[in-house]
Order: structure tokens, then sequence, then C-alpha cells
């Protein structure tokens, strides 16, 4: 599955069965016993990444990393860029503009979640609130400059706030987060100085500039078709640039940016390649890519014993195994049979079968059970075909000649998008087709290519596909990415439960602004019906040994690359 993810800016979408790593070596039966943590648990346990020095690495060197989709539409912020792969291209390329990761215009957060400046971009991010009224003070980096000479200053802060403020523009955006809630964005004592004062205050403080819009980027048209096949590098800023962009061979390569300001990367070239899974596990056997997510027990055994390679294990930050388009599945009660007809445990056996991987059952689309802020909110307590049965009775349906449950002659019909070739994640799908067609549900599979994925779901062209969302450290901007209904793809939502998400971004205290959030997600869930979390699951990843700062990185890093700087080889 693909993740959305949501740490600072908008969560991104991701599939839901993409391979992730984990750390700890294999045996004859499948990787050694891991589990999710609940909270209060020792994080650490969930990261490994072969942690080494920059100065005790070799200099130079080349990196070749799959992707399962490589565009076609490369803007991050828009719906149909908005994809876990779109996120790690760009991580090493524009950075100051990234919202899916650990790292974005000017903040980052290490692997707890901690936000702090990013000073490449942002030397100093200070808030204070007088009379109510909150105004930050950012101080942007002397150095700061997009690939076309254009200085990271005022008019970049002034336009990604014009852009993302309001989802009426005519920007396709995927979420207006805080900004809605900006009264204006001015120059202080320079144009690198930047004075932001708020109609209410805002928390946390994060969810402001994230990710930034070079000021080019300025009309609808630009920003919804501008980057579709069209990288604009000269738009861009970060530690690489854009050496080869080669739509026909599926392949980006990447060199050193002699413009960047900041520490320099270790390695000399750095290359994508888009790949089914199939052909990722070829590639890393004969030695043409230096890692691939194993997340299911068909790839993890394909991959066990390759030469020069080692298994790095941790928690895949991502929530989700059913996303429902309610502008196709349009009947609130359908969706709620949906909820009722599965058998989550069911679908994590299939999914985590012989990972030896076990976890807490999830009930949150915004965030992990290893969170001080968790609490399960999933809205259906009695499951079961009976009780899916039961709910669509209730609505009016019931079993025509062929067992299908219909209302007014029309049937309880749709389909599951299934992405990729991965044998794991068919029999998901499969399983999940069955427990659904169990509840009286006409229900078939459309099956897709990995490369489809962005098109397919950015675009909304599914009726319910196993994905879900990168998850964030805290809920302030997913429960309104997910949940406002003037903001989620979806339009569920009402006037009642929209108050409530703008006042919650004003409360201070972490937790009782997450207990806010999380409370509105129960509520919006119990309503609308449209998001539901079977699974998080672990991330498991075969390595080329030698690989150093490379693995599962929690929130410091959605793509495994914690700093792009420091990715590099051990010496030998």
């Amino acid at each position: 599955m693909r993740n959305l993810t949501k740490i600072g800016g908008a969560a991104a979408i991701a599939a839901a069965l993409t391979l992730t790593a984990c750390g700890g070596g294999g045996t004859p039966t499948g990787p050694e016993t891991a589990k999710g943590q609940e909270s209060g648990s020792d994080l650490s346990k969930l990261i490994s990444i072969n942690e080494k020095p920059a100065a005790d690495l070799e200099q130079g060197g080349k990196v070749t990393l799959p992707l399962g989709s490589i565009g076609p539409d490369f803007n991050g912020f828009s719906n149909n860029g908005n994809s876990s792969d779109n996120s790690a291209l760009m991580a090493p390329i524009n950075p100051v503009a990234v919202t899916g990761g650990g790292i974005g215009g000017c903040w980052k957060v290490d692997f707890e979640g901690k936000a702090t400046p990013n000073k490449d971009f942002c030397e100093s991010v200070e808030s204070e609130v007088v009379d109510g009224k909150q105004t930050v003070t950012i101080k942007v980096n002397d150095k700061a400059t997009y690939n076309d000479g254009t200085p990271i200053d005022i008019k970049a802060f002034q336009n990604t706030w014009n852009i993302l403020k309001s989802p009426d523009a005519g920007y396709d955006i995927v979420t207006s987060g805080a900004y809605e809630f900006v009264e204006s964005v001015e120059a202080g004592s320079s144009d690198k100085e930047i004075i932001v004062k708020m109609s209410q205050p805002v928390y946390p403080l994060e969810d402001l500039f994230f990710g930034l819009i070079h000021p080019a980027v300025n009309t609808p048209e630009i920003f919804n078709e501008g980057f579709v096949g069209e990288m604009h590098p000269e738009w861009m800023a970060g530690p690489f640039e854009l050496d080869q962009y080669d739509a026909a061979a599926k392949t980006v390569t990447l060199v050193p940016n002699e413009k960047w300001w900041g520490n320099k990367p270790v390695l000399e070239n750095v290359t994508f390649r888009q790949l089914e899974t199939s052909a990722q596990i070829a590639a890393f056997k004969n030695g043409e890519i230096d890692a691939m997510s194993a997340n299911t027990i068909a790839l993890y055994k394909q991959l066990e014993g390759t030469n020069n390679s080692e298994v790095r294990r941790g928690q895949r930050l991502f929530a989700g195994g059913m996303n429902i388009n309610a502008q196709r599945i349009t009947d609130v009660a359908v969706r709620e049979a949906i909820f009722a007809a599965v058998d989550r445990e069911a679908l994590r056996k299939v999914r985590f079968n012989g990972l030896n991987w076990e976890e807490p059952s999830s009930g949150s689309m915004m965030l992990l059970p290893f969170s001080e802020y968790y609490q399960d909110n999933y809205p259906v307590k009695e499951t079961g075909p009976d009780a899916a049965k039961k709910v669509l009775t209730d609505a009016g349906y019931a079993p025509n000649a062929a067992g299908i449950m219909e209302k007014d002659g029309k049937p309880a019909a749709f389909k599951i998008s299934n992405f990729g070739d991965d044998p794991t994640t068919l029999a998901f799908t499969q399983t999940l087709q069955k427990q659904l067609q169990a509840g009286g549900m006409d229900v078939g599979i459309d099956q897709r290519a990995s490369a489809d994925f962005a098109k397919v779901v950015g675009g909304r062209e599914f009726d319910l596909s196993v994905s879900g969302y990168t998850v964030g450290a805290d809920a302030t901007s997913a429960v309104k990415q997910y949940y406002d209904s003037k903001t989620n793809e979806n339009k569920l939502g009402d006037a009642e439960l929209d108050k409530k998400i703008a006042d919650l971004a004003s409360i201070e205290d972490n937790a009782e602004r997450n207990k806010a959030a999380m409370d509105v997600e129960k509520e919006h869930m119990a309503k609308y019906f449209s998001m539901g979390v079977v699974m998080n699951g672990p991330q498991i990843s075969f390595v080329r040994t030698g690989l150093a700062n490379y693995g599962p990185s929690l929130f410091q890093s959605l793509s495994q690359v914690p700093d792009w700087t420091t990715l590099g080889w051990e010496k030998k």
C-alpha cells in the first residue's frame, strides 16, 4: 500500500502493502520476532539505519534506489502529486518544499517526532501572543537561494500562504492546514525577516511553512498542470540537483548541487528507478539497486540469502487499509457495512504471515499506538457478515435473487483497487473481497500496476483502495486534512465538526489539543465511515552491506534516509 504522510505538512498517500524494512537478521522461517510498540515503549527498537559519521565514510560513490512510481505529477503540494514516492524523490533535491517526511521548509523532525528549525532555510522561528494575537517571526538563512538564483525570502513565504490558505482559490491543494488562520505575511527589517500574524493562535508551530513554494508557481494553471511530466529543477533547492530525468527509461539521476550552501553530500550520484515489485527483486539480487522494502513474506523469502545484503527492521509510519471514495460509494450505509464486514485481525494475519510481526489493533488514521496521545477510534464494535447485513437491512436493503443486498433496484456493488504484483498484496485484497462478499456486497477487484498508484488514488479513480496515509507525531494537521468538510477529499463532514477542528488548532497544550483532535476523528468516523484502519505494519528493508545511514527512521524520514548529506558507503 502507499502512504500519505503527515508530519508538519500534508500526510502523503501510500500504498498499504508497499514493502518496508525492520532491523534484525533473517532465519529460514522469516525475520526475527519484532512487534509494534505501545505508549511508553522504547522507540529506539523501531529504528535501524547503520548510523555512521559522514567523516568515516568513503567520499563519492553511487546509490541506486527503487520507487513504485515516478511522476507523472511532481508537485507534492497538489493532490495528484501527494504520494510517498514523490516525497522520497524530492527529499534530496528539494527539501525546501518537501512536505511528506522529516524535513521540509523551515522545519526538520527527529526520530521521535520533535520539530526544530531547519537552519539551512530558517535560522530561527519565534512565536509570541500579544493581546490574543499570535505573531511569528522567522529569520531566513541569508544564503538560502533557489537554483535559478531567486532568493528564498518574503516572496516565497507570501506565495506559499496565498496558495495554501484556501481550497477555493482554484489550486488543487491537499489541505489548507493552519494557513487559513494566517492574517498577514510581511517583511520585517529585511526581505529575509518574515513577520506572520495570525487571526487566532495556531499550534503546533511546525504546521506553518513545512514546505515553501517558489514565487514563480503563482497561478492555478502552473500549480495544477505545470509539474505534469516536468520536474522544474530551477525552482528547487537542496544538496543534490537533477542530472537527468528519463521518462522513457523511468529513471531520475541526481548529482551534488554546486549551489548548495549547507553540508555537502558524501555521494557523487543518486539514481531512482521506477520498478514493479517483481523487477525490484531481480534488480536487488543482481546488484542493480542497493535497497528495497520486503514487508511481505513472499518478498522476504525471495530476497533472503542475497549476497552482500542485510536486513534492517523497524516500524512503518502508515495507517490505513480501507480508503473509501465516498464520491463513488455514496450511501453511508454501504460504507458502514464495509467497516462492519471486515475482520481486521484476519487481514493482518494474511498481511504479516511469516514476518514474525505483532502489533496492537490500530484504530486511528492520525497517530500510532505508541503515541501518548493515541486512542482507538474504530467506529464499529460488532463485526462480521451478519453485522454488515444488519446495517444494510436497517437502511432498507434486501437480498436479491443472487443474494446481493440491494435497495430500489441498486445493489451494494463496487471494486477494490489493488496495485502491484506482490502475491501477499493480492491475497490481502482477495481476503478483504471475500469478507465484504460474505456481508452481502457485490465486490470485484480492479488490478493496477504499481506505477498507476498516484494517478488512480490521487485522481480519485477508485471505489475502495487498499491504501492509507503516512502518520506524524501530532494529530493537529491530520485532523483537518482528513475530517474538515472543506478540505478532505471525500468532502464529508459538517459545520459542527469543522468548528471543532478550527478551535482545537488554538490549544497550546499538546495533550489537550491532540485529545480534541482524536475526539473529532472518533465522531467523524462514526458518522461518515470514509477511512478504515486495518493495520500499521513493519518496515523490513533488505540493504546492501556497507550502506550507512539508511533504514527505518521513524519520523525523521519516511523514505529511510535520515539525512541525504550523510548517506554513503563504509570505508573498505
